[in-house]
């Protein structure tokens, strides 16, 4: 089986961090998003990927490459205009065969892969629905299903007055190869607003795979942070994560660490950090690579990306700090988005 990751969006909610980065290359916990999804596909056994790419693939090819450092292969295609979700699955249709697995790039979840796989040649669908629970489906398009297990109507970004169920579309997908022919070629297609729909009123057969397992959309700062600070308490992680962040300190043997700073757990600090003296980091602080933090600064509940520099006396909470940025000193940043 392949999986297909859709990884074309220009993540405009997280702007301007995705001013200079594609929104599937924002780090989570100092690796890319991308990265930690194709480890967790792995761990299940798929090792061919298809990447559906369109705001600066590059980044993303050069980053990738062919895949064989990461244990598995990559197949890119290129979109030279956004295509929509349904158009980015039709545009990659020459790489899929069989039964795929379709992956939204924005988001990050430990659903059970196999079991919902299992689901899907169990129900002998055409199309699995990955769904999970939210308080709030008005953000999201909520998914209706029979007491079998099919579904039956989908309403995307209802009015609350109009919501049924707090199930929603989970962005994670098994199709049959078959399905892609209702896809119009070499046109922006939502797979959302205009696909799913079009197959219900065709009868092709689609199942709902319901669960409950930790799922999140960091299409915003704010649940970008919330990722950040479920990882770094526990409340999340990867089967396949290479270490236990739960309550940790963790810090790269490559980067300096002045005796009189001050580190409140959970934090983690990446490779070639210089952290001065009388700094305060914690709690739920993550610093990328090559970061140097002068004296008498305090970050707490934030995220600072590779080869930033934060001055001196410079407090930071809430905030995010995009890639190679610098913050003079005494600066007081609450709740706030700094990037070039």
């Amino acid at each position: 089986m392949k999986a297909l990751l859709l990884a074309g969006g220009k993540g405009t909610r997280l702007y301007p961090l995705t001013h200079s980065i594609p929104k599937p290359m924002v780090p989570v916990l100092n690796k890319p998003l991308l990265e930690r999804t194709i480890e967790y596909i792995k761990d299940y056994g798929i090792d061919e990927i298809v990447m559906s790419l369109c705001y600066q693939p590059e980044q993303i090819m050069n980053y990738f490459g062919d895949g064989s450092n990461y244990g598995v292969k990559i197949h890119y295609c290129i979109e030279k205009n956004p295509l929509g979700t349904g158009g980015a699955i039709k545009n990659a249709e020459k790489y899929l065969d069989g039964t795929s697995l379709i992956f939204n790039s924005d988001i990050i979840t430990d659903i059970d892969l196999q079991k919902l796989i299992n689901h899907h040649r169990n129900m002998g669908a055409r199309v699995t629905i990955a769904l999970t629970r939210v308080s709030n489906p008005t953000a999201y398009g909520l998914v209706e299903t029979d007491g079998s297990g099919w579904i039956t109507a989908f309403k995307e970004k209802p009015k609350p007055e109009d919501v049924t169920t707090d199930f929603i579309n989970a962005g994670i997908y098994v199709f049959e190869k078959d399905v892609l022919d209702f896809i119009k070629p070499n046109c922006e297609v939502s797979v959302e607003k205009e696909v799913y729909p079009g197959l219900l009123t065709q009868g092709v057969k689609m199942s709902a795979y319901k669960n409950d397992n930790y799922w999140i959309d960091i299409g915003t700062p704010h649940k970008y942070l919330e990722l950040h600070h479920n990882m770094l308490d526990g409340a999340f992680s990867y089967p396949s994560m290479e270490t236990e962040y739960k309550n940790s300190i963790l810090i790269d043997k490559s980067s300096y660490i002045s005796p009189t700073a001050k580190l409140i757990p959970p934090i983690t600090i990446g490779s070639n950090c210089h952290i001065a003296g009388d700094v305060v980091i914690g709690p739920h602080a993550v610093i990328g690579s090559g970061v140097s933090i002068d004296k008498g600064s305090y970050i707490k509940n934030s995220i600072i990306w590779e080869g930033c520099h934060i001055g001196r006396k410079t407090k930071l909470n809430n905030t995010i700090v995009g890639i190679n940025c610098t913050i003079e000193d005494n600066k007081n940043v609450s709740h706030g988005v700094i990037a070039k």
